[in-house]
C-alpha cells in the first residue's frame, strides 16, 4: 500500500497537510465535510499544492509532522520546488 503526504491550499489561503492512501477519496471527504478534517469546517479546499510518496504509514506520518513544523514561507518554498498543480 502506497502512502501520500499532501498539502492543500484552502479558499482562505491557509495550508493543510495530511496523509492518505487514496488522494481522490480524501479530497472528496475534505470537500464535502464527510469524514474530512476539522480544518475544513468553515473553509473549503481550493487546490492540491503538493504531493510526496511514502513507503509506509510510519514514514508518511513522520514526514507530515516535519512539514507541519515548517513555517508558512518554508512550506511555500517546498511547494514551489515540487509543485503538483
Amino acid at each position: 500500500m502506497s502512502w501520500t503526504v499532501y498539502i492543500i491550499e484552502a479558499t482562505d489561503g491557509t495550508l493543510y497537510t495530511g496523509i492518505t492512501t487514496d488522494l481522490e477519496r480524501r479530497w472528496r471527504q475534505h470537500a464535502t465535510g464527510r469524514a474530512g478534517a476539522k480544518f475544513f469546517r468553515g473553509r473549503a479546499p481550493s487546490r492540491l499544492c503538493y504531493t510526496e510518496s511514502a513507503a509506509d504509514r510510519s514514514t508518511a506520518s513522520r514526514r507530515e509532522v516535519a512539514i507541519k513544523k515548517l513555517s508558512r514561507s518554508q512550506k511555500l518554498a517546498l511547494i514551489r520546488e515540487g509543485a503538483t498543480t
